[in-house]
């Protein structure tokens, strides 16, 4: 393969995988569609983990994306011909592994390739826990490439170590080069959920064609600038909504820290470049904190679950007995203890006079936890299945109950960055430590800063929903949901930003009515960022609510009415305001 280290110009990264499970063809398409010199693929996240860590129960000799590999049967001569190296963080918990793993496919199918790894963020697990993993940055993976490496695998990297590594290594930065470094974590950032950056869970997605949005490419520059596109002719659109979504997605205030630098994304500026080009420019940096995160993950327990179907009139009775019904039986079916968690929710999707069945029907769903399978399994399904016939009228059940099955829990801990190895497996099997930088500043909330002058008569208002005039992107951190909102224009934004007050936002979402809210202010992006702590209780994989990963409560925010300005309503076009 061809060595990028003396290309002029801006280096071009693409991504061909936001997560474990991305389209299958993204890669082949990704080195066919248009030039490139770096590939790199995301295919890691909290939950990914836990699922790799069962896996490495069964087979010590797994832990990593298979899926990777199967990429690679068709990839590695594609890279070969078009002269792209690939970076991907899909070694999970085995990246020695999946690099010799690599190796063997390249002789099977006939391609030279050099192959290198980054290890070292594999910790000792703690008791009761299932995987221990810090967040490197990215010094090892440029070390792979300036080693010459073709393909290089991780393990648990930041999702932006994939951009800052082959940065670095192309223009040559160094641990104090904190506003280049960061201008490329933020261009990591937009590109690690792939289609996300190109219109895929776009709140305006209706002034787009996204039936199949291409995936993005960050060109960028040697001062750490860049700018956001995707290959000619693939579906989807880049601009400052899609940019700006996904700058808010996951994350929270005005700094941004990782184990290479800490992002000041107050300083973010985008402007547009082109058709489906937003620049990113102005990013400021700051020495990293002293400490790493480290992501563990154990076996929580066991769940099971069961969803009524309650149709047509007197649904809250209906629902009441069930209820009733099913404590009794359980009780009377000698489980003891009962399960330590039994929440009930009922969701009213049944409308008055429906002209089907289904629209005149409503889900009660029963979860119930504990630490015992057992006590989740044959008492709870017994309890529910057994009032089939001497319940409400119409029972019926969306699926059999099953035996229960186990859910896991995510921890993020923090230990000094030293305390984390480093380590770089070059091509030709030598072992380089990389240092942690060896300054840093421990991390603490910017300053807020003043909002914007309110509108000075906005007017008459009208009740209409927030999603007139504002887009949003929420996620999940952990147990955490983070719920990023941007306006549609700069008097939208000087409305937004007086009117979306913490208060207020409890009050459109009731469900975070009792937990800790914090606000954080972004006047470059015209956008206020949202954490909610303890939404998910204990996170993606203990499915705690039915949106695990609180990826529709920024829909739901949106939907909820509030008095708006008439003239907002009147002169903010959303779908087409940002482009």
């Amino acid at each position: 393969m061809t060595s990028t280290t003396d290309a002029p110009g801006p280096l071009r990264i693409g991504n061909a995988s936001g997560f474990y499970g991305d389209r299958f063809d993204a890669m082949r398409e990704m080195l066919t569609g248009g030039p490139l010199d770096i590939l790199t693929g995301d295919y890691l996240a909290e939950l990914t983990m836990l699922i790799l860590g069962r896996s490495r129960l069964k087979d010590p000799a797994r832990g990593y994306a298979t899926t990777f590999l199967r990429q690679l049967e068709e990839g590695l001569g594609l890279a070969h011909e078009h002269g792209v190296r690939i970076v991907a963080n899909a070694g999970g918990l085995n990246p020695a592994g999946l690099a010799d793993a690599v190796r063997e496919l390249a002789r099977k199918v006939g391609v030279p390739v050099r192959v290198a790894h980054v290890e070292g963020d594999s910790l000792p697990v703690p008791e009761g826990f299932l995987t221990a993993n810090a967040y490197l940055g990215g010094a090892g993976i440029a070390a792979c490439l300036t080693a010459g490496a073709d393909i290089v695998v991780t393990g648990r990297v930041t999702d932006a170590a994939l951009v800052t590594g082959p940065a670095a290594a192309r223009f040559g930065w160094g641990p104090g080069d904190h506003d280049a470094l960061a201008g490329a974590v933020v261009a990591g950032h937009v590109l690690e959920c792939g289609t996300q950056a190109t219109g895929g869970n776009y709140s305006f997605f209706r002034g787009h064609d996204l039936r199949r949005p291409g995936f993005p490419v960050a060109e960028i520059h040697a001062d750490g600038s860049s700018v956001i596109t995707k290959h000619d002719g693939t579906g989807g659109v880049v601009d400052l909504g899609t940019v700006t979504a996904q700058l808010l997605y996951e994350t929270g205030g005005a700094r941004y820290a990782g184990p290479d630098v800490t992002a000041r994304l107050d300083t973010v500026r985008l402007t547009m470049d082109g058709p489906d080009r937003v620049r990113i420019s102005g990013v400021r940096g700051e020495a990293p904190p002293p400490t790493v995160k480290v992501g563990l993950n154990r076996l929580g327990g066991w769940r099971n679950e069961v969803v009524f179907v309650l149709t047509g009139l007197d649904i809250e009775a209906k629902a009441q007995l069930v209820r009733e019904q099913f404590a009794v039986a359980l009780a009377r079916s000698g489980a003891e203890p009962e399960p330590d968690e039994v929440r009930w929710e009922l969701s009213r999707t049944d409308r008055a006079d429906a002209a089907t069945e289904e629209t005149a029907s409503a889900l009660l769903r029963l979860v119930v936890r504990d630490r015992d399978q057992e006590t989740v399994g044959r008492a709870v399904s017994g309890a529910a299945i057994e009032l089939a016939l001497g319940s409400y009228p119409g029972f019926h059940v969306t699926a059999p109950p099953g035996k229960g099955a186990p859910y896991g829990v995510f921890e993020a801990r923090y230990v000094p960055a030293g305390e984390v190895p480093h380590i770089a497996v070059l091509p030709d099997g030598r072992r380089q430590s990389l240092a942690h930088p060896a300054t840093t500043r421990p991390l603490r909330d910017a300053d807020e800063p003043p909002l914007p002058e309110p509108l000075p008569d906005p007017g008459p208002t009208r009740s209409a929903p927030l999603g007139r005039i504002a887009g949003a992107r929420s996620g999940d951190k952990g147990g955490d949901a983070n719920v990023g909102v941007w306006a549609v224009g700069d008097d939208a934004w000087r409305w937004l930003a007086h009117e979306l007050t913490v208060e207020r936002f409890r009050e459109l979402l009731p469900e975070t009515a009792a937990l800790t809210v914090v606000r954080h202010v972004l006047p470059n992006l015209r956008a206020l960022n949202f954490t909610v702590h303890g939404l998910l209780g204990e996170g993606v994989a203990a499915q705690h609510r039915f949106d695990p990963q609180a990826k529709a409560v920024g829909e739901w925010l949106r939907s909820r009415h509030l008095p708006l300005p008439v003239s907002l309503l009147e002169t903010v076009h959303a779908p087409e305001a940002n482009a």
